[in-house]
């Protein structure tokens, strides 16, 4: 089996659970399966909007994140379930757990997608064995369809998983890049959104094949290095491993909420910041981790966005410091108009135990006396390990607690967080 394998390449596999949320609902209640449904948070408000739908939904044209009530018009006979959490984290834990039993080189994306490093798995057969037992293990053990993709890198990986839904298994090789990838729209690819297709557009960068012939340094002056980094994509250059402990990078944290009206009350809307601020402190909290640039996101009732944010001289993620920061922020560029809604996130993120604080005139006095404490804890640290001295509250923060859907955008990250965690204890 192993002349199925390159000599000298690598085997990945992109595994992408098919409408998890509401494939993990259908599972449960069989009398869901072949019917319109959708998950959706916030289903009595306005601002309710689609997580994910069946694809049966998806024919009538109901799509994710579209506002709930858009949705029943396009679809009446559309079945709407809240979503539940509990659920998704058990399903998306057995789904790595059988990934993990192929191979330890598992990448965990999301709670419903991950890559695995396949290229010494030959004993187990061949790629598409693989990718052919993995499938239909968990849809014979679990009810839940995935598509997968197999190629010599993540980005092709990726790519080819999204070409067969549901229930696909794509091989894309680099000598096929000319006749498959090139082709399709460059809105379809990988890593470009929306607003990067309409910013390639005027110069007639139109499709993949496009971008992959594009001049390189009118895509830097255009995208920056993304602009690089994407026209070797599309060359299907890729040389990013499979990362085990990529699921611990994280480089902003932040949370945003739509008010359930356009609001102008003042007050109101500073204890709508607070709320948001008092979460995005937790979160900083339970990663151990500080800001150093603290921004400020409003929506008006226009839908026009702007976002505003400032870098600090120390770190802070106390939620008086963070709110200080944010309500500064919200003020100073606030119009006075309605707004639909706010959104709080830190950025410049830093280790805890590697935050440098630029002791001022004003903390100097306060540190210096905390400075044989932190001397003691330090060499304990060196001794022990850096975890063996925590802080009660920190060590109170790890425990689980629910995210609600539709405002807070943290749940997958910090799912796969914890599952890794849960999981390296178990290891030791």
């Amino acid at each position: 089996m192993k002349e199925m394998y390159p000599k000298n390449g690598r085997v990945i596999l992109h595994v992408d659970m098919n409408s998890f949320y509401a494939s993990v609902e259908m599972a449960l209640d069989p009398s869901l399966k072949g019917k319109p449904l959708a998950i959706a948070g916030n289903v009595e408000e306005r601002r309710g909007i689609i997580v994910t739908c069946s694809y049966e939904a998806r024919k009538f044209g109901v799509k994710t994140t579209m506002p709930l009530w858009e949705a029943k018009k396009l679809c009446p006979q559309l079945i709407v379930r809240k979503p539940n959490f509990d659920r998704y984290r058990a399903a998306s834990t057995k789904m790595f757990e059988l990934l993990r039993s192929y191979s330890e080189l598992v990448e965990p994306v999301s709670i419903d997608e991950g890559y695995m490093d396949i290229t010494d798995c030959y004993e187990l057969g061949s790629p598409i064995q693989i990718a052919e037992s993995i499938q239909q293990t968990l849809l014979n053990d679990h009810d839940l369809p995935c598509s997968i993709g197999i190629a010599p890198n993540k980005f092709l990986a990726k790519m080819a998983s999204d070409m067969k839904k549901p229930l696909g298994i794509t091989v894309l090789r680099k000598r096929d890049i000319p006749t498959v990838l090139w082709p399709m729209p460059v809105g379809e690819m990988h890593g470009v959104g929306k607003k990067t297709a309409e910013k390639l557009a005027p110069f007639n960068i139109l499709s993949i094949g496009d971008l992959a012939k594009g001049n390189e340094i009118q895509l830097k002056a255009l995208l920056g290095i993304n602009g690089v980094r994407l026209k070797n994509r599309a060359n299907g250059i890729d040389n990013r491993p499979v990362d085990p402990e990529s699921v611990y990078d994280f480089k902003s944290i932040g949370n945003s909420t739509t008010l359930s009206k356009d609001v102008t009350n003042q007050h109101q809307l500073l204890q709508v910041l607070e709320g948001l601020v008092s979460k995005v402190a937790q979160r900083l909290k339970n990663k151990k981790v500080l800001a150093q640039t603290i921004g400020v996101t409003i929506r008006y009732k226009d839908r026009k966005t702007i976002t505003r944010s400032r870098k600090l001289i120390n770190p802070i993620r106390s939620v008086e410091e963070i709110f200080e920061e944010a309500k500064g922020l919200f003020l100073k560029n606030w119009n006075g108009e309605g707004i639909r809604l706010l959104g709080v996130t830190g950025t410049d993120l830093q280790e805890q135990e590697d935050a440098v604080k630029q002791l001022d005139l004003f903390s100097y006095e306060n540190d210096a006396k905390k400075a044989p404490l932190y001397e003691t804890m330090e060499k304990l640290r060196e001794k022990f390990g850096k975890h063996i001295i925590e802080k009660a509250v920190d060590v109170a923060s790890e425990q689980p607690n629910t995210t609600t859907i539709g405002t807070d955008t943290s749940f997958n990250k910090d799912f796969l967080l914890q599952a890794e965690k849960q999981k390296k204890n178990k290891k030791e």
